[in-house]
């Protein structure tokens, strides 16, 4: 049988989602949990790669195993046997042709930034010293939903059929001292929100233009566009599929 795990991480002490030979990752880990408790070795499949440092607030991986237990049960020794670094909200069965990773219709990000010293933000927020237009910000980010080829944001060597990506969120909200980016496309490059939001926020700064956007987009060059920013200010939030993946779709919810 096949089912969907969603999980919760937080990066900052991980090279990553996925496995390394030389250093701790979320997969290592929660494989290691997961066949512990099933007491046989079981592999996952996730949605996405999160880099060294990036969080996640909502990650789906699925696995197959002929081991019976109760979902409820399984979430609850989970939580108790990984570190408070990764939580386990909740797993449910789905078709056995579904697949976390291909089967994801659209997949969120989110990016936090404060705009002045707050030692309760710093570790999962970048810190922005300059004033900031935030107008001009999401005028930058409506403009990224009318293109679909992304190459300026991709990571320079890196392994992809194609660059093209559909956004069909993106848009800074204020609260405060704190500035969130809220980003949805049908699937993301490597490093591709990290540059994003950096050339944004060149652009709230003053030092690029709208125009230069454009420019940027249209040159397929990732040394044209911003510099991207650290990890710890990324999340990815959420991860969508078909109603047809689920054996339940109330149960999922």
């Amino acid at each position: 049988m096949r089912y969907f795990i969603e999980l919760s991480y937080k990066g900052t002490f991980f090279h990553g989602w996925q496995y390394q030979p030389n250093a701790i990752s979320v997969q290592e880990k929660f494989e290691d949990a997961l066949s512990k408790l099933l007491k046989t070795p079981h592999k996952i499949t996730a949605a996405g790669r999160t880099d060294t440092g990036v969080h996640a607030k909502t990650m789906i991986v699925h696995f197959d195993t002929a081991v019976s237990f109760e979902p409820e049960k399984l979430t609850y020794r989970l939580n108790a046997f990984l570190s408070e670094n990764i939580s386990v909200q909740k797993i449910y069965e789905v078709h056995p042709e579904a697949h976390a990773r291909f089967d994801a219709i659209s997949r969120s990000y989110e990016y936090y930034i404060h705009t002045r010293k707050d030692p309760f933000l710093d570790s999962g927020s970048y810190l922005v010293k300059e004033k900031l237009d935030v107008s001009a910000m999401n005028v930058a980010a409506k403009l990224l939903l009318k293109y679909t080829n992304f190459k300026c944001f991709s990571r320079s060597k890196t392994q992809v059929h194609t660059y093209n990506c559909t956004i069909t969120h993106a848009e800074w909200k204020q609260h405060k001292h704190q500035l969130i980016f809220y980003i949805t496309a049908n699937r993301f490059l490597r490093n591709m929100v990290r540059a994003i939001v950096g050339t944004l926020l060149e652009i709230g700064k003053g030092k690029k233009s709208i125009e230069d956007l454009k420019n940027i987009i249209a040159s397929q060059n990732r040394s044209e566009a911003g510099a991207s920013l650290p990890a710890k200010g990324l999340y990815l939030t959420d991860v969508v599929y078909p109603k047809s993946t689920y054996l339940s779709y109330e149960s999922k919810n």
